[in-house]
């Protein structure tokens, strides 16, 4: 298993094509290889391959734009194709967000009816849809099972895999490990995110560099290794006012003492 950085971490570094550019040099030169592109600025494929060839980066996983995926799948394929990364991922559940329109029931529905074309076209193009837990997933159908069951229950295997994200399944009330096993075969990718307590009068939490906070990381990894994980995306979604490439590479120098590899 390598890991790498999931741009998201670096939305605010990634506003223009310049900074942008400058963001993969700076992971470069911290020691990351594999990166995930999600949270930037709009960009060329033809351009990121140029990028991302220059600074010895590979692309694993994106987080694709819905409208994308939904109506111009074939064209999202061929960008995907043009700088070599075969992991599409999606965000979030689509409707998940409007609380109060859909049940969760016809959120789950409505989403395995929308988008088994778009894993059917892209199985085809050799590619793979990659689905982007939140908590929210962890909320019951009418049947008592949790979305997140449903959707593994109810998709095939080969059709769309979990990108499953440490810190949204601890905060969702499950265990990351007990999870990572479950999904074990459809977890090419997964993302690393700690989980920190913080202190005060009410129970408070926050995202952290991996490694300063709550979760089990010796755990979670040998989890990784034994479920087929290929990559492991540092994600940390606030930095609270300090330098996230800073965080990256606190991140960075823990899993190399874990014995991970970044290459």
């Amino acid at each position: 298993m390598k890991f790498g950085v999931q741009f998201f971490t670096l939305k605010d570094y990634c506003t223009t094509l310049e900074d942008f550019e400058n963001s993969l040099k700076k992971v470069a030169e911290i020691g990351f290889k594999y990166v995930q592109i999600s949270g930037t600025c709009d960009f060329e494929p033809e351009w990121l391959k140029e990028k991302l060839e220059k600074y010895g980066l590979e692309c694993v996983l994106t987080h694709t734009k819905v409208d994308n995926l939904l109506t111009k799948t074939q064209n999202v394929c061929d960008d995907h194709t043009i700088f070599n990364c075969n992991y599409i991922g999606l965000g979030g559940m689509p409707r998940l967000w409007s609380f109060n329109e859909f049940t969760n029931d016809e959120v789950v529905d409505k989403f395995i009816q929308e988008y088994l074309p778009v894993m059917e076209t892209l199985k085809s193009n050799g590619k793979y849809l990659m689905y982007h837990n939140h908590h929210y997933e962890f909320d019951r159908l009418v049947n008592g099972n949790f979305m997140w069951d449903e959707l593994a229950n109810r998709i095939p295997a080969d059709l769309m895999g979990f990108t499953l994200d440490t810190y949204w399944i601890q905060y969702g009330g499950k265990n990351p490990v007990k999870e990572i096993k479950k999904l074990a075969g459809r977890l090419p990718c997964v993302h690393f995110k700690d989980y920190k307590i913080i202190r005060g009068g009410d129970p408070q939490v926050q995202f952290a560099p991996i490694g300063d906070g709550n979760l089990d990381w010796d755990e979670i990894i040998e989890a990784c290794k034994e479920s087929g994980v290929k990559y492991a995306l540092i994600e940390q979604d606030d930095c609270f006012g300090a330098n996230p490439f800073d965080c990256l590479k606190r991140s960075y120098d823990f899993l190399i003492s874990k014995g991970l590899e970044a290459k």
